[in-house]
């Protein structure tokens, strides 16, 4: 009985673990491959040496060179996400983003944009919502983001993405490039090549920049390319490094085409190693949770099942082992030793009675007594 109970404890115990194995791939996996309610504030800075860009001050407009230093902040804006309703309720997250361009000597502000916007949770990528916006004149602007803009999905795959871009405000096709190595983690690698695309930008503010930079002309246009590479961790989706070769041309009706920006920002030291730390330690945990715990729960539930069942069967075996080992270890009879009496010529004694060569026929020698039991002999 006692076998029966451990190895009933034993088998329930396995069963348990194959159970928590389960949860942790069917559950607590798929939780951790989304994007969380609660993600902390996250800072990311690129820089760009000797780069050639348009500064306006104080309505000043002029086309300077130094170093410059772009600095994007993405913050998880938890009250427009608790405030989703239908479709976006669970499944999304509102991201609110800001980026400033600085002078990297001076600290001069050379250009700014604020956003908010609405991520899928698995995809990472942009999702219709009606606060979406982008402001980068100062004025909101309702904006339809689309395709990956900060992030691809977990699990990202080899293929090509589209990715969002916020000058042209559509997204456009990023190709994959192949793995390479980025601070000892294998990054998958898409890049985007944008050229001579016009910028759809008001009348006004063209004419604003003919007017300073263009004497004479009296229409023109701006065009832009930039070829974006992205290097992604495949596990997580998130940005390990990025670099952006950016181009922006007032090309007049009358004239030499004017540079407005001629810069190449890539992320700097600080912020590779900080995302591919984060992407290290996300990806560790994703592992740990997702393969190797549930396959040791499973090999671990599996033997306690083996275990408990073979216990209970030693158990069901032990009565009938039991009660042959009673039977055999019962005691022989044996003859009880003769009790004796000191006293002389007493009635118990233990002399044995002389031998007689004809007993059966002496009357004077007693018959000997038959054990009980046992049937006398004639």
């Amino acid at each position: 009985m006692k076998h029966r109970a451990i190895g009933a404890v034993l088998f329930g115990g396995g069963v348990l673990l194959l159970a928590l194995a389960a949860g942790l791939v069917f559950v607590v996996k798929p939780a951790m491959t989304k994007l969380p309610y609660d993600l902390e504030a996250s800072t990311s800075v690129a820089e760009a040496k000797g780069a050639t860009f348009l500064q306006i001050t104080n309505g000043d407009i002029k086309i300077n060179q130094d170093d410059l230093r772009s600095t994007v902040l993405v913050t998880p804006n938890r009250v427009q996400t608790a405030s989703l309703t239908g479709d976006l309720e669970e499944d999304t997250v509102v991201w609110t983003v800001g980026q400033t361009v600085d002078r990297d000597q001076t600290k001069e502000l050379v250009s700014a944009y604020g956003a908010e916007l609405a991520l899928d949770r698995v995809s990472g990528a942009a999702v219709d919502w009606e606060g979406q916006f982008l402001d980068d004149t100062g004025t909101r602007e309702r904006v339809t983001f689309a395709g990956q803009v900060y992030k691809f999905p977990f699990g990202t795959e080899k293929r090509n993405y589209d990715v969002f871009d916020r000058d042209l405000r559509k997204a456009l096709p990023a190709e994959f490039k192949g793995t390479e190595d980025v601070k000892g983690l294998e990054a998958y690698k898409f890049e985007q090549v944008i050229t001579d695309q016009e910028l759809n930008l008001g009348a006004e503010r063209v004419g604003l920049l003919l007017g300073a930079l263009a004497p004479g002309a009296t229409q023109g246009k701006i065009t832009y390319s930039n070829t974006r590479t992205v290097w992604v961790d495949p596990v997580t989706g998130s940005y390990v490094n990025v670099r952006e070769v950016q181009r922006k041309t007032l090309v007049p009706d009358v004239g030499t085409p004017v540079t407005l920006l001629d810069a190449e920002f890539n992320y700097n030291e600080d912020t590779v190693t900080a995302s591919v730390d984060r992407a290290e330690k996300n990806r560790s945990q994703l592992t740990l949770l997702g393969l190797y715990a549930p396959i040791g729960l499973t090999v671990l539930g599996l033997l306690l099942m083996v275990g408990g069942v073979l216990v209970a069967s030693r158990g069901g075996a032990a009565p009938a082992a039991d009660a042959r080992h009673r039977v055999d270890a019962a005691p022989t009879r044996v003859d009880q030793p003769a009790v004796r009496d000191d006293r002389e010529g007493g009635p118990l004694t233990d002399e044995i009675p002389p031998a007689s060569t004809n007993w059966k026929t002496d009357p004077t020698v007693p018959t000997q007594r038959p054990a009980q039991g046992e049937v006398e002999q004639r």
